[in-house]
């Protein structure tokens, strides 16, 4: 008996010690969706959008039913831990979606499915500017982001992005940016707040090489998984990268 004890003790400390498979499995079990279906934390009501606007526009972006991120050579990331759920956007085949291009690809297609699409601009280190062409097909449109993805980069971006006119507001398309290389980026894609005004919010990255556009878990207090807390002149740890919180940009 006490060997079959020790037995039960040690299978329970290994299942214990490897959450990220069965992670995978519980959270979508829950059918989110949608990154407008994550639950919110208690006390905490999302923060109304306007019909039309990015943050509604984020909000119903699907997720895949795993949340495996795959990179562009069809192979898994060799590191699963740090994302809560995957997107449902192609990655492509090159080498080319990383971090900014993911901020960069989300805002083109909202504008591009809004009607706006002469609002979509980026530009590179020089300042030249890339703009899509007359056509509208899907190939067309691709083959303009691949040209922004391989032009344009976080040291643009963090140059073509806006300083957060409020630090104690954060809004959905925020994006938490360091330009250079190395650099980094990620985008707030929801956003929440409680009686007292304080805000937490949801993000989500590309890396290298280029993945999955993924949401964040949040490596600092996984009770809030995958919300991330507003905090005024400290910093904001992710899973691969940590940002000051004056390095917040919007569009």
């Amino acid at each position: 008996m006490k060997y079959l004890l020790l037995l039960a003790d040690l299978l329970q400390f290994f299942t214990a010690c490897s959450p990220v498979q069965d992670a995978h499995v519980y959270e979508h079990e829950k059918g989110y969706g949608k990154i407008g279906m994550i639950p919110i934390p208690r006390g905490y009501t999302r923060v109304p959008v306007g019909n039309g606007s990015f943050g509604a526009w984020l909000r119903q972006l699907e997720l895949r039913n795993d949340n495996i991120v795959y990179l562009h050579n069809g192979q898994p990331k060799r590191n699963q831990s740090a994302q809560f759920a995957v997107m449902k956007i192609s990655v492509g085949e090159k080498n080319l979606q990383q971090c900014a291009d993911a901020v960069m690809r989300l805002r083109a297609e909202y504008l591009l499915s809004s009607g706006k699409k002469d609002e979509i601009v980026f530009y590179d280190n020089d300042k030249n500017a890339y703009r899509p062409g007359s056509q509208t097909d899907r190939p067309s449109f691709d083959r303009y982001l691949e040209q922004v993805f391989s032009w344009c980069g976080t040291l643009s971006l963090e140059q073509q992005l806006k300083k957060a006119k409020d630090p104690a507001e954060i809004r959905a398309g925020d994006v938490f940016i360091k330009g250079g290389s190395p650099g980094h980026a990620v985008m707030v894609i929801d956003v929440a707040r409680d009686v007292h005004g304080k805000y937490v919010f949801i993000l989500c990255q590309s890396y290298m090489p280029a993945q999955d556009i993924h949401i964040l878990r949040n490596p600092t207090d996984a009770s809030m998984n995958p919300w991330y807390s507003l905090q005024e002149n400290g910093d904001l740890t992710t899973p691969e990268w940590v940002f000051q919180f004056q390095q917040r940009r919007s569009w």
